[in-house]
């Protein structure tokens, strides 16, 4: 279950993807030939907005200088996740990010890290369903020593199967603690995976832990050699840095590395869904669930009705869950207005916007203590249809536009989420300006449209639900099976 979303945090999560989280636009034309420096792409921008490079051997480059503060952020983003693997491997892309920590011909185990906190900086990795991504924050005049490091790693990962071996028994136990042991992830997990057939977007991305149990080292090291490939990915600078400068060393340290065509993706469409899927989860827990979950289109940059829908269906969550006064905190928590019932504990909306795959929107909630899974099954299904048939009102969507500027000025703050966003767009296909295009685009979302989306997104025939129910015998077993503390 992902935690009570702020409305600030629902837009960011929406233009990220893990989150985030991740159109395929761009993605095809990135198997040609790469260009070559002289005939790079280089947008037109002042000296503080991003500007965009290809390389020598076809990898991306953004570089985006933000003086406030002597410090750098870099990031580099390789276009592959889950939603790139097949089935038996799943989970190979997470495990894969965890084995470039673990050497170079020139690099011990462990010693990339040890070497970036001797630069005095942090650094991190991620793995989503549409991308892996590595950061690093350090001094700005130590950003070549990072570009030194990153290069060796993406281009010469090695490792002995013993190191693989002991990893994967730590990608095991995080498998466990994330999900097995969690309902509420098993559940969301299990509608992932009846609410698509043929997507990969209905495997984990941690991947199921029968696949992961069966990885052998060269599963592993196949998928490094097929997608870590200079035109799938792109370095993504952010800090107190001078662009040339920037592009000259990523030459030198990036554009050198050998080109490889980056491997065709074969579509895999879903079906078209005829008609409601549902499940029943049961399992050790003391409060019930309920999760709604409707397909809809993803926003990809484009002005066409289904992009128009997609910025509708933002606002849409937003008004339903986008800040503490929302619409069904106030309807099924607070139980405001005349004859009001309290019927929920907590609720929440969401939906993803972007990426590389199909989307859901989700309603979930918590029933109140004497409230039936069926009445606050129908309790959310009511307010998305009384917005389908009253609309918003001028108060509402102003609300939810003026807190969305804010938050955008605030999340900017952060080099780290400049970097972020700038990488999350490359990997859907779409520009530098696409942040700033995104905000304008959803300034001119009106209430006529909200109603619209919830009127035709809606319907039985595109619903999946899964419900969550405390199952007294497993409880039992699980109490049963506890270890009892002597302190006690």
């Amino acid at each position: 279950m992902k935690r009570k979303l702020l409305l600030s945090d629902t837009l960011r999560v929406a233009l990220l993807s893990v989150l985030l989280l991740l159109g395929s636009a761009g993605i095809d034309a990135q198997s040609t030939a790469p260009q070559t420096a002289s005939a790079a792409s280089v947008s037109p921008v002042s000296a503080t907005q991003a500007q965009r490079f290809t390389l020598a051997n076809g990898m991306t480059l953004i570089v985006r200088p933000d003086r406030r503060a002597p410090t750098a952020v870099h990031m580099l983003w390789v276009r592959v996740g889950s939603i790139d693997e097949v089935d038996g491997t799943s989970g190979v892309a997470h495990v894969l990010e965890h084995m470039l920590f673990k050497g170079t011909p020139d690099l011990k185990p462990g010693e990339f890290s040890h070497r970036i906190a001797a630069l005095g900086g942090r650094e991190n990795a991620f793995t989503s369903r549409d991308a892996t991504a590595y950061h690093q924050q350090v001094p700005a005049h130590r950003i070549e020593d990072v570009m030194r490091l990153e290069a060796d790693r993406f281009a010469r990962n090695q490792w002995p199967d013993e190191e693989f071996w002991r990893e994967l028994a730590v990608v095991k136990e995080e498998r466990l603690q994330v999900v097995e042991e969690l309902p509420r992830a098993r559940l969301f997990e299990a509608l992932k995976a009846m609410a698509f057939q043929a997507s990969p977007v209905r495997r984990p991305i941690i991947g199921w832990m029968s696949d992961i149990e069966a990885m052998t080292p060269q599963d592993v090291r196949d998928f490094y050699q097929r997608w870590y490939v200079p035109g799938n990915a792109a370095l993504v600078i952010v800090g107190d840095v001078d662009v040339q400068q920037v592009r000259a060393q990523a030459e030198q340290h990036f554009g050198t590395l050998a080109a490889r065509a980056v491997p065709p993706r074969k579509p895999r469409d879903e079906p078209e869904q005829t008609g409601p899927r549902r499940l029943e989860y049961r399992a050790a827990v003391d409060q019930s669930l309920v999760v709604l979950a409707y397909k809809v289109p993803r926003w990809t940059g484009g002005d066409d009705p289904a992009n128009q829908d997609a910025l509708a269906l933002a606002v849409l969550a937003a008004v339903l869950d986008g800040h503490s006064g929302a619409r069904l905190e106030r309807a099924l928590v607070r139980a405001v207005g005349p004859g009001g019932r309290r019927s929920a504990d907590s609720v929440e909306a969401f939906y993803g916007l972007m990426g590389r795959g199909p989307q859901l929107f989700f309603l979930s909630a918590v029933p109140a203590q004497g409230v039936g899974t069926q009445a606050v099954e129908a309790a959310l299904k009511a307010e998305l249809a009384r917005i389908a048939r009253d609309g918003i009102s001028p108060a509402e969507l102003a609300r939810v536009k003026t807190q969305w500027m804010a938050a955008e000025v605030f999340q900017l703050d952060s080099m780290f989420n400049q970097a972020r966003e700038l990488g999350n767009d490359w990997i859907n296909g779409l520009d530098v300006d696409a942040g700033e295009r995104l905000m304008t685009a959803l300034r001119g979302v009106t209430a006529a449209q909200v109603q619209s989306v919830a009127q035709r997104y809606f319907s039985e025939r595109q619903l999946n639900t899964a419900v969550l129910l405390p199952d007294p015998d497993r409880r039992a077993g699980a109490l049963a099976a506890r270890p009892i503390d002597p302190a006690r």
